[in-house]
């Protein structure tokens, strides 16, 4: 998704909420680690849902089938986020999860998470909170799609990156995405070309460094007034 994009001030849109704990109390809640190897496929489009899962280590992108047989990238997972919330609506899964780089997840079984939320207070209610919250960032995607241009589809896309790392504790400046230029067109409905170019120009106007997938900030301010 597109979740908490950085703004230049201090103000946050409903687009920009974070989730962190919510997450981190579903996150205690749950067990089972198993590894994913890079490419390996967590659950399928129209897999029966079972889980939710909970990304320990490494990322994964989520895509859905399109009628040409291709296939569309609608969001990127990275640790601590949760992934299979899509199954929830009618037991099935909408989308694919694919990991990134060899991964870990941790996983709860939602009928298990029925269950306890009639036990621990609260539980139903941050479900609740986190699949609204997935269903504002996914409407929130579809504006900016819809109203941004090349530029500024890919300057949102790396403030998002830098803000959720930092958020982790990471770097909000340097980073490697473990995403491809194609994946990173997919998502923000771009070409190959058009990403590979913007990045370019971006690079032109030295709000970034770019070298393959590393990528420096060289602004963020720069970038959020794109």
């Amino acid at each position: 998704m597109f979740p908490d994009f950085v703004q230049p001030t201090s103000e946050r849109t409903p687009c920009m909420t974070h989730t962190g704990s919510d997450t981190a109390r579903l996150l205690s809640l749950m067990a089972g680690r198993r590894k994913i190897s890079q490419g390996e496929s967590l659950y399928h489009e129209h897999d029966h849902f079972q889980f939710i899962y909970a990304v320990q280590s490494g990322s994964f992108k989520s895509t859905l089938a399109l009628a040409d047989g291709f296939e569309q990238v609608s969001s990127f997972h990275m640790v601590g986020e949760l992934l299979g919330l899509d199954g929830v609506a009618d037991g099935r899964h909408a989308s694919r999860a694919v990991a990134l780089e060899d991964s870990e997840i941790s996983t709860l079984s939602y009928a298990q998470l029925t269950e306890l939320s009639s036990t621990i207070c609260g539980v139903h209610h941050i479900l609740m909170r986190l699949i609204s919250r997935e269903i504002v960032r996914s409407h929130c995607h579809m504006v900016v799609l819809g109203s941004l241009n090349s530029t500024q589809r890919l300057a949102a896309f790396l403030l998002n990156q830098s803000e959720r790392l930092s958020a982790r504790g990471y770097s909000a400046l340097e980073f490697h995405l473990k995403m491809t230029r194609g994946e990173i067109g997919s998502f923000l409905g771009l070409t190959l070309e058009t990403v590979s170019r913007t990045f370019g120009e971006l690079q032109d106007q030295r709000l970034v460094q770019v070298k393959r997938r590393h990528i420096v900030i060289a602004s963020l301010d720069g970038l959020a007034r794109v």
